[in-house]
């Protein structure tokens, strides 16, 4: 395995490179002040969405951290597919607005599945013109099984880089893993530290104390390891750096397969999981 590093990056089938580690913004009370302390730290890797009203606040903590716009990769969302190519096209340029300052999106994801397959083609098709005009670089998909990945080869003409999903050792979504990875689909891990649950379980704790870690950061390291892209979320400052914290130890094998075990399926889920 080669050595990971906060600079580590995974190329996409289109040759665009993505951060392995990556700040999310859900629900955060400080979204500018947690971007700009994760760009301060070496985090190169955010990830907001329309849904969290916060895209305008992390363009600015990018512009105000002055690190070059190309070293800086952002991801948002559109979860509404309503109103067909046009409502979804009309819905891009809104963050493209809210993002002017920064100029182009990294990475653009359908937030989920929604509205049935007319919708989702549409959407991909709203999504698959932003690529044309360069205004998007990449885009992908979150939330998505297998079934709904199968039916984009139907009608996609740009594949997803992307399937990003609530992933960890409770909740590994193996058949979405497994499918991502025959087909060449970056597999990004939300809630991958399950919003502080779980992190008294024994199993953690005594790895945890083996490597002198905390608990989440034997979670982040595992999610590194299994060649996911783990995305924690604080606001905290010191929870920032110590999520990033995680490149001078390795999980040996054994550890490995103790966390593969926690594996609780759909059940192990902490958030909404369609």
């Amino acid at each position: 395995m080669q050595a990971l590093a906060l600079t580590s990056t995974v190329k996409f089938t289109n040759g665009e490179l993505l951060p392995r580690l990556g700040l999310g913004v859900f629900q955060s009370k400080a979204p500018y002040q947690a971007s700009l302390k994760a760009l301060q730290l070496g985090y190169r890797h955010i990830d907001s969405a329309q849904y969290y009203e916060n895209e305008s606040e992390v363009a600015k903590a990018i512009v105000d951290s002055k690190i070059p716009r190309e070293q800086i990769f952002f991801t948002t969302k559109i979860m509404d597919l309503s109103g067909g190519k046009e409502g979804v096209s009309k819905r891009i340029e809104s963050s493209l607005e809210q993002l002017k300052s920064i100029g182009y999106i990294d990475l653009l994801l359908i937030h989920a599945p929604m509205g049935g397959l007319k919708a989702r083609k549409a959407a991909w098709e709203a999504f698959e013109s932003f690529v044309d005009s360069g205004k998007v670089k990449s885009i992908g998909v979150s939330n998505y099984g297998v079934k709904h990945l199968v039916e984009m080869k139907e009608y996609a003409r740009i594949t997803p880089v992307v399937n990003q999903v609530e992933l960890h050792p409770f909740c590994q979504q193996r058949d979405i893993v497994d499918h991502c990875k025959q087909n060449n689909i970056v597999v990004q891990a939300y809630t991958p530290l399950l919003r502080g649950h779980k992190l008294d379980d024994k199993t953690l704790q005594s790895i945890s104390k083996k490597h002198n870690k905390e608990p989440a950061q034997i979670l982040i390291r595992w999610s590194l390891q299994k060649d996911f892209v783990p995305l924690p979320k604080s606001d905290r400052p010191e929870r920032i750096q110590s999520n990033a914290d995680v490149y001078d130890f390795v999980l040996d094998e054994d550890d490995m397969k103790e966390i593969d075990n926690l594996d609780l399926g759909s059940k192990g889920a902490v958030t909404w999981n369609p």
